[in-house]
């Protein structure tokens, strides 16, 4: 980890990063001071890193991306997100997108299906000193040890909307989760009004890598 350094040129590219999203419709202060207090070349392979700030998603090993800033950023601001409240992520990834609700302040808890990404996932959240709880597992298990929780990020595509994360949800919560069996998924937001009962509201069309069961990797 001794190599990460956050250069003026970086914090630079990251500023206009950040009023590139300020354009594209994401208003939210705590949310774009995220953005400028997490650099997200950290989390990229090095050869990247002149790239780092342009909007665009990177593979980062296991067959798996580091989203566009603007679905994380999107993703985040339909979270609606409250300091303090628990928060269930599906898909540590990278660990970008953990890093970004800790530094909102959000309690949380992650889990991840491939070894390789959760360790390095696991390495980055410890290298900011976030305490986020991080899980090698079966994300449509979601974790019941901590349900239910405010807030539910889903950061991979779900074939259907999996039952037992609707479950962990608090009613009055909200679950932000791209649904589609294709390519290509649709942006719902989802807020539980009943113990069985929820409504679900459309944000347009993105791609994300699928929703894996575990496997033994």
């Amino acid at each position: 980890m001794q190599h990460l350094k956050d250069t003026f040129k970086h914090q630079g590219k990251r500023k206009i990063l950040i009023a590139e999203l300020v354009d594209m419709g994401i208003k939210n202060k705590d949310i774009l001071e995220a953005f400028n207090a997490i650099p997200r070349h950290f989390f990229l392979d090095l050869a990247f890193d002149e790239q780092a700030y342009t909007n665009m998603a990177f593979q980062i090993g296991s067959g798996q991306t580091i989203s566009h800033p603007y679905t994380v950023a999107f993703q985040t601001d339909l979270l609606e997100l409250k300091k303090g409240e628990k928060v269930l992520e599906i898909g540590s990834g990278s660990g970008f997108q953990t890093c970004i609700l800790c530094q909102i302040g959000a309690k949380v808890f992650s889990i991840e299906r491939h070894r390789e990404l959760f360790m390095k996932a696991k390495q980055m959240v410890g290298f900011f000193n976030f305490t986020a709880k991080m899980y090698f597992g079966d994300g449509y298990k979601g974790n019941l040890s901590y349900a239910p929780y405010d807030k539910i990020l889903v950061t991979c595509g779900a074939p259907e909307i999996p039952n037992e994360l609707i479950k962990q949800l608090k009613i009055g919560g909200i679950m932000i989760i791209p649904v589609g069996e294709g390519k290509e998924q649709k942006m719902l937001k989802i807020i539980k009004t009943q113990e069985t009962e929820y409504s679900i509201q459309e944000f347009g069309t993105f791609k994300f890598v699928p929703m894996l069961e575990r496997t033994v990797k």
